[in-house]
């Protein structure tokens, strides 16, 4: 599977009508990334049928799902989507799984009970489940941010995508998950380099997470604390988990990243307001040259 070092990860891919998914899709993959990654949450649509919309729409992009809860589907059809994607589009497609939170997984009419048992058994029946399908593998992720499902990730998964999370972390997650693991995070970005402008933006992104205690935990390990969590977070949170500035600027984050064990490193580009795929796309081109990607054409 190649995947080069940078990918995207954005909302909207998986959100927008079809068409414009496809369209964005194919121009992440013209500009050089190396992965596009579909959500689910509320609002989002179906992470397996949208990745494969996104695969028969492009050539060489490894498409992975970022992150496909446990709770919407049993382990056997998480094994037979994984597998379906993967014999149809072979080397393209990652798994990512996750327990996601307690209060969305209430939404969903579950018990959130014990996340760590729960991925355990999963896992578990996924493996089983697979001993009776088509012979063909995605690539598991694990979402994860503390040791305990780190370790899962490295002893019952291929590695972990991590979210939400500066490069301090992404050394602690190489750290747990040894060297032959895939390890994957999330970076949110921002192309602007007014401070005000980029930590508004920065806020406002963050919002949703600072309301998640799995964040929140984890970010605690990490040496902040409630204070930072206050009033849309502090200058010093914002700064941590929201790459921006110009490009070399943001270039030097994604380093950072690699330089902690990452192998490979999502883009999320924030915009003003609600997620804009338009928007999104214009940084992402704005980005590649400082990422050291290079345009490809049809061909």
């Amino acid at each position: 599977m190649d995947t080069g070092h940078v990918g995207v990860w954005h909302p909207m891919i998986g959100r927008a009508p079809a068409e414009q998914g496809r369209r964005a899709a194919a121009r992440i993959e013209e500009l050089g990334y190396g992965s596009v990654w579909v959500n689910e949450g509320p609002g989002s649509k179906e992470p397996f049928a949208s990745a494969a919309i996104l695969l028969a729409a492009t050539r060489r992009v490894v498409v992975g799902t970022g992150i496909a809860s446990l709770w919407a589907r049993d382990a056997t059809a998480m094994a037979a989507g994984a597998a379906t994607l993967a014999e149809g589009f072979p080397g393209r497609f990652l798994l990512g799984v996750g327990v996601s939170h307690g209060p969305l997984v209430a939404g969903r009419g579950h018990d959130y009970g014990r996340p760590l048992a729960t991925m355990r058994s999963y896992l578990e029946a996924m493996d089983d489940a697979r001993k009776g399908l088509i012979d063909a593998h995605a690539p598991r992720l694990l979402a994860a941010l503390r040791p305990k499902m780190l370790e899962l990730s490295r002893d019952q998964a291929d590695g972990a995508h991590t979210y939400f999370v500066p490069p301090e972390h992404t050394a602690r997650a190489r750290e747990i998950l040894g060297h032959d693991r895939l390890l994957v995070p999330e970076q949110a970005v921002v192309v602007e380099t007014d401070p005000a402008r980029a930590r508004a933006v920065a806020r406002d992104h963050m919002k949703i997470y600072l309301t998640l205690p799995n964040y929140l935990n984890n970010l605690r390990t990490l040496g902040f604390t409630d204070a930072d969590f206050a009033d849309g977070g502090s200058d010093r949170l914002a700064d941590a988990v929201v790459a921006w500035g110009d490009p070399e600027t943001i270039a030097r984050r994604v380093r950072a990243h690699l330089d902690a064990g990452a192998d490979h490193v999502a883009l999320q580009p924030l915009s003003a307001g609600v997620p804009d795929l338009a928007d999104a796309l214009t940084q992402l081109a704005d980005l590649a040259p400082a990422l050291g990607l290079r345009e490809r054409g049809e061909g």
